[in-house]
């Protein structure tokens, strides 16, 4: 617990229940409620190297087909912590992402910076208030 009343773990997976809450949607003509996918992930940078890293992940990650939603975030009691939170139209649009010259060019440019990663969460994204 930190004096907030949130621990980092509740505080994550806050922040992304409330994100995934905003991307419910149906598919088109027949009404039926697409399976959205969402992950919630850690990852520690190098030392000293989580800007350059995050200028890797957020230039590589433009304009993905089926991408809802790609946050990347700073963890505040961490200087080399990254959180990284995405929503997709399905799994499969998520699959197919990693292969994008963009994506793998990200991939190539970012794993040296990459020291290791921690929480790894698959989500079903069920929807969203309005911010």
């Amino acid at each position: 617990m930190t004096g907030s009343g949130f621990d980092r773990r509740e505080f994550v997976g806050f922040s992304a229940a409330a994100l995934l809450t905003a991307c419910t949607t149906t598919t088109e003509g027949t009404g039926a409620m697409e399976e959205l996918y969402g992950i919630v992930g850690q990852m520690k940078a190098a030392p000293g190297k989580r800007a350059e890293l995050v200028g890797y992940l957020l230039e590589g990650t433009q304009g993905m087909p089926g991408n809802l939603a790609y946050i990347i975030a700073e963890d505040l009691a961490d200087p080399d912590g990254i959180w990284i939170t995405e929503v997709w139209r399905s799994k499969a649009d998520h699959a197919a992402s990693l292969s994008l010259p963009s994506v793998q060019d990200a991939i190539t440019k970012g794993r040296p910076l990459i020291a290791g990663f921690g929480t790894r969460v698959e989500t079903r994204p069920l929807g969203m208030g309005e911010a």
